[in-house]
């Protein structure tokens, strides 16, 4: 029978350790992703049907920051045999070597070829939006409806929430500032471009008043009133309009990513966790993740098995809204994203 009971206190970090599958188990594998809505997703969709169907218990952790998975390999102390993260966390760790090669058992055949990469199994699509409170601005009165928008303080008036970190961020302040949609990289890759973007930055930064972290914060700060408009992720806001929190998501050119699951490299339990990543590219338990959490797949077939018109409107890979969207760039992310984070923090701490 599927149980989920605490297990114990991790040493290594401040999380904790969560069990799911059957208390005699012959096999095991740490799973450790970012808490909140996405991993309860996570959990429901795959974790527990998993562990029911194949007897394998899976240990979950939170927060696996590249650092934390960085120390682990270095000191051989690795704890966790899997990891999530999007595709600048992927690249990231490829550079620093912390992660195994996928084998060739695991069938991504049916993956978005633009999506595959050779250390991460695809899992999910989703979208760096923002939302706004339908409290500040009601219907039938003017609406944020872009990035220049969510810029404007004047036409748009309040406090604002944007991400800590400068990934989707530089390319939000490109759009905001009239940058098309097909340039924003190559903006990006320029010197000049790096300077547009962070003045963008530098204009935004005395009317926000959350810099967040986590997925949770940018629709609890909504929530709160403690501002009016928040960039974050599509499927954390969707899981607010779900609880009926007085918000409106506005898609506009989003910045698409891809989010990955990796195996730590010298991970103990790598064979179960192999198992673990076929099982998740059915299409039909593809299928089940979007179900539980408005993140996309990333198989073509498992579009077949998604049917509920209001969830499929609340995807982020529609054909619709990927032809507007911005995918991001994880190459450019893998080279930059040291010096440009740098840049970012110097700015937020002015």
């Amino acid at each position: 029978m599927l149980r989920r009971s605490l297990l114990s206190l991790c040493i290594a970090s401040t999380a904790m350790f969560f069990s799911v599958g059957t208390q005699a188990s012959a096999e095991e594998f740490v799973f450790a992703s970012w808490g909140g809505t996405y991993q309860e997703a996570i959990r429901k969709a795959w974790l527990e049907p998993f562990a029911k169907e194949t007897g394998i218990e899976i240990l979950e952790d939170t927060q696996p920051e590249t650092a934390k998975v960085k120390a682990m390999v270095d000191t051989n102390t690795v704890s966790w045999d899997m990891v999530t993260g999007g595709g600048g966390t992927l690249m990231r760790g490829v550079g620093h070597g912390l992660f195994e090669e996928i084998p060739a058992s695991v069938d991504q055949s049916g993956v978005l070829p633009g999506a595959r990469n050779k250390y991460g199994v695809p899992s999910e699509i989703f979208s760096t939006v923002f939302a706004f409170s339908t409290k500040a601005f009601p219907d039938g009165k003017p609406q944020p409806k872009n990035w220049a928008d969510f810029w404007d303080v004047k036409k748009f008036p309040g406090k604002r929430s944007v991400y800590n970190r400068p990934v989707t961020i530089l390319e939000a302040a490109l759009l905001a500032d009239g940058v098309a949609q097909a340039d924003v990289y190559k903006e990006l890759n320029t010197k000049a471009g790096q300077d547009r973007a962070f003045k963008k930055i530098e204009e935004i930064k005395p009317h926000v008043a959350v810099w967040w972290n986590s997925g949770a914060q940018p629709v609890q700060a909504l929530g709160s009133g403690e501002v009016v408009m928040a960039t974050g992720w599509n499927g954390r806001f969707q899981a607010g309009l779900d609880n009926n929190l007085p918000i409106k998501m506005v898609w506009g050119t989003s910045i698409a990513q891809v989010g990955y699951f990796m195996i730590v490299k010298g991970a103990p339990n790598q064979g179960p966790a192999v198992k673990f990543l076929n099982f998740i590219l059915q299409p039909k338990v593809q299928a089940e993740f979007s179900k539980h959490v408005a993140y996309g797949p990333v198989t073509a077939k498992a579009w077949e098995y998604i049917t509920d018109k209001k969830r499929l409107s609340e995807l982020p890979s529609t054909p619709e809204r990927m032809a507007e969207a911005v995918f991001m760039d994880i190459e450019f992310w893998a080279d930059k994203q040291g010096a440009l984070t740098e840049r970012y923090k110097s700015i937020l701490q002015q």
